[in-house]
């Protein structure tokens, strides 16, 4: 006989008590009430989807709806992005011409060349050897200031023991002094013939005697004093002068460094770049040799000079006034005193004018500038 299983034992049900503490209770019941909306929450979220889903099926297209992504080739439609421009240090000297194309300015017009050609090469800039610092970028080294006329020191006259006040020549003095000089020999001797020819044959004076040795110039010729470059007959052996000599051709241009560079062009000429003019290339130079003559006064007036060699680099930043409103970086040996020569050197002549509308158009409101200072 089977007997029928036994029947489950029902447990009581328990009820959930809250606490009778009304801070515990209000814990109790926010935690009820975050997992019931959570549990209502997952129960609704498919339901959502396929109601939202079916309406839309429904539902006519907008223009907000046709919306994609179009991504356009770089070099496609906008043009090309110049090349950036190099400025050079042109050589005065060399003739103005215009180059076909470069992407260097200058304060003038060039066309690369040099004395010697390299054949079969056609660089922007001459062949010359010189440093190799990439920052270098002149290709003559001059003088910017005119050469001084050299004058002769003037000695001091010599205290000699005051003479006695002369007295008055008499005439046979002075017909015995001008018998001591020699005859000129332009006197003119005329004939008592109308129809005959004139004559600069000399006529020896009564009582002209001759002289043991000659006598150059007049006897009331003006001593050379140095004050004016007139040809005097007489030259005063206590004031020489300076022999006149040509000048050698110097090139108005700052004492730099060369550019090195290996090959250069197969035209001959002057040496000069590839270079075309701007009002900035013109604005720069100016700037720059401003800058040189600045610098040299500064180490002329100054006791201190660094070593043979020291470099000085100077980072700083001019704005559109021609002012120079920030010094960022300097660095180099010399120490203090040739580092604060270089940054004086540029801050002493600001401001250096405003900048033209064109080099507001390529450089913004300010630009960023380094120079390198060499100590030869």
């Amino acid at each position: 006989m089977i007997s029928p299983p036994p029947k489950p034992v029902r447990r009581p049900f328990r009820r959930v008590r809250l606490s009778a503490n009304p801070d515990v209770r209000s814990v109790q019941i926010a935690v009820i009430a975050t997992i019931v909306v959570h549990l209502l929450l997952l129960w609704l979220a498919p339901r959502m989807e396929s109601f939202v889903g079916h309406e839309d099926m429904g539902r006519t297209l907008t223009e907000a709806d046709r919306t994609f992504e179009v991504q356009l080739a770089p070099d496609a439609f906008s043009p090309p992005k110049p090349p950036p421009l190099k400025f050079v240090e042109a050589n005065p000297n060399a003739p103005e011409n215009t180059p076909d194309k470069t992407n260097n300015f200058a304060a003038q017009n060039q066309q690369v060349a040099q004395e010697k050609p390299t054949p079969d090469h056609k660089s922007e800039a001459p062949a010359l050897k010189g440093d190799k610092d990439p920052n270098v970028t002149a290709i003559v080294t001059g003088q910017l200031a005119d050469p001084a006329p050299v004058s002769p020191p003037v000695p001091k006259p010599a205290q000699q023991p005051a003479e006695k006040p002369a007295r008055p020549e008499t005439a046979e003095e002075a017909a015995a002094r001008r018998a001591q000089v020699p005859l000129p020999g332009i006197e003119k001797t005329e004939g008592t013939n109308a129809d005959g020819i004139g004559s600069n044959i000399a006529k020896i004076a009564p009582g002209a005697k001759p002289v043991p040795e000659a006598v150059e110039g007049a006897a009331d010729a003006k001593a050379d004093q140095g004050k004016s470059r007139s040809v005097y007959y007489k030259v005063d052996p206590a004031r020489p002068q300076p022999r006149q000599t040509l000048a050698p051709s110097i090139v108005k241009a700052r004492p730099s460094p060369l550019r090195n560079n290996e090959f250069g062009t197969e035209n001959i000429g002057a040496v000069a770049y590839d270079a075309k003019w701007s009002s900035y290339g013109e604005y720069l130079k100016k700037f720059i040799d401003s800058v040189q003559v600045q610098w040299e006064r500064i180490l002329y007036q100054s006791n201190i000079y660094p070593t043979q060699g020291t470099r000085v680099t100077v980072v700083f930043r001019m704005n559109s006034e021609g002012k120079i409103s920030e010094i960022t970086k300097v660095e180099g040996g010399g120490g203090h005193a040739a580092q604060d020569a270089c940054v004086s050197a540029i801050t002493a002549r600001d401001p250096y004018g405003a900048w033209s509308d064109e080099m507001i158009a390529a450089l913004g409101k300010s630009q960023e500038f380094t120079f390198t200072f060499t100590y030869e």
